[in-house]
């Protein structure tokens, strides 16, 4: 056999592939010869035909099968004599087969692009801040006091900011009447400017006809751009009833006091900041890592990359229940990003390699440990879920990356902010 590979660009290689022609023959005469056990021809007793007519018959479908064995073996060969992992399904060149002649092919595939060198060392980045201020927790008091507050039934007034409404509103959709409730917290902008310009001052019971000019981009179709007049009625106001921010309010949070609660408030953000700040730095850094390094990327890789991340974006968007709109700009930028993401790997792998970067299972065994205290799961649930092959290497290699962004922090210009 012999074997000829041409590389047609950075990720992309062809085989040429030769069969001799003896071993063309060898194939050929075995398959016929089994043919010649199980056909049943017209005229002759099983196991009889002989061959001149089964070649009548059936040759066509026998060189087609010999030419399809021969490429499956030949081709798994050749890529394991030049040890050669393809990253897509090899494309195969449709070729004739001639008995008692040599038989040739073409394969193309996709590779990983050949790196003679990484330039890692002497980046550059900037930390965010990871101090706590006195202003942050009393931000984060005041959510706690709003998750423990209580409505009543506002009694002698109209609506104030803060105040809890319930809304119905009734309109027309091309002849067709809608209804809808709508739950919403006056001032805070949380529906159209119109609607809530009718809330201030108003009373439970109060009803108003206004029209509200939908954008563009509105996420129902039949509302984009049109002027739709709305009856807003006001079914129920209530006002939220703060409790104060002491003692009693940190037990119903969890804590012994305020100072307690204070305490672990400022602990928790700091974590926050510190992990933000992380990221930002490797966010950073791997930029510039590829940046230096502009190696070529395999397409397949970075359209797998694309559809990875439009599938999250789409689960994000259905989490929050905003609607997910695929443009042009969000597929190019989703594509750019892609790209830096499978470079990033490609050079984070090398870098892996070459300081001899492993992981091991006692780093197996702590990742599972954060991830236990990351989702409240106990360690042994969490072991259950990434028992399956492809979440085993899935956390392997974040640990991976994990030790390859340490490195390069260690060898970078960290100035903090």
């Amino acid at each position: 056999m012999e074997v000829q590979v041409e590389k047609l660009s950075p990720v992309l290689l062809e085989l040429q592939i030769q069969v001799p022609a003896d071993q063309v023959t060898i194939e050929v005469d075995g398959a016929f010869t089994s043919l010649q056990k199980t056909a049943r021809v017209r005229g002759f007793r099983p196991g009889k035909a002989p061959r001149h007519v089964l070649v009548q018959l059936y040759g066509q479908a026998v060189r087609a099968d010999v030419a399809r064995r021969l490429m499956d073996s030949t081709l798994q060969q050749a890529l394991g004599d030049k040890g050669i992992q393809p990253l897509t399904q090899p494309a195969v060149e449709p070729a004739e087969l001639e008995p008692k002649k040599a038989f040739s092919f073409k394969a193309r595939f996709e590779v990983r692009p050949e790196i003679e060198k990484v330039e890692w060392k002497g980046l550059a980045a900037t930390k965010p801040s990871v101090a706590v201020t006195d202003e942050t927790v009393k931000t984060e008091l005041e959510r706690v006091q709003r998750e423990h507050s209580t409505l009543q039934a506002v009694e002698g007034r109209g609506a104030h900011k803060g105040d809890v409404a319930t809304l119905s509103l009734s309109f027309k959709i091309d002849g067709a009447d809608r209804n809808e409730t709508v739950e919403t917290e006056v001032g805070e902008g949380k529906v159209m400017e119109p609607i809530e310009a009718v809330l201030a001052g108003s009373k439970a019971g109060d009803e108003k006809a206004v029209v509200v000019t939908f954008p563009e981009n509105h996420h129902a179709a039949q509302l984009r751009g049109r002027d739709i007049t709305i009856t807003v009625k006001i079914d129920d106001l209530k006002e939220r009833i703060l409790p104060a921010i002491d003692d009693e309010l940190a037990k119903d949070a969890g804590s012994e006091s305020l100072t307690a609660l204070e305490a672990s408030i400022k602990e928790r953000l700091g974590k926050e900041l510190e992990q933000r700040a992380e990221e930002e730095v490797a966010k950073a850094l791997v930029v510039q890592l590829c940046a230096k390094n502009t190696i070529p990327v395999p397409p397949s890789l970075v359209e797998q990359q694309s559809r990875m991340s439009e599938r999250e974006m789409q689960q994000m968007a259905q989490m929050s229940g905003q609607p997910f709109r695929r443009t042009a700009e969000l597929v190019e930028h989703i594509r750019v990003d892609s790209e830096m993401k499978v470079r990033a790997g490609l050079l984070m792998a090398e870098i892996a390699k070459d300081n001899k970067l492993d992981v091991t299972e006692a780093d197996i065994e702590k990742g599972y440990e954060e991830l236990a205290a990351q989702s409240g799961k106990n360690v042994a649930r969490v072991k259950a879920e990434y028992r399956e092959r492809g979440k085993r290497e899935m956390l392997i290699g974040m640990i991976l990356e994990d030790k390859v962004l340490t490195l390069m922090e260690n060898e970078a210009t960290i100035t903090p902010a």
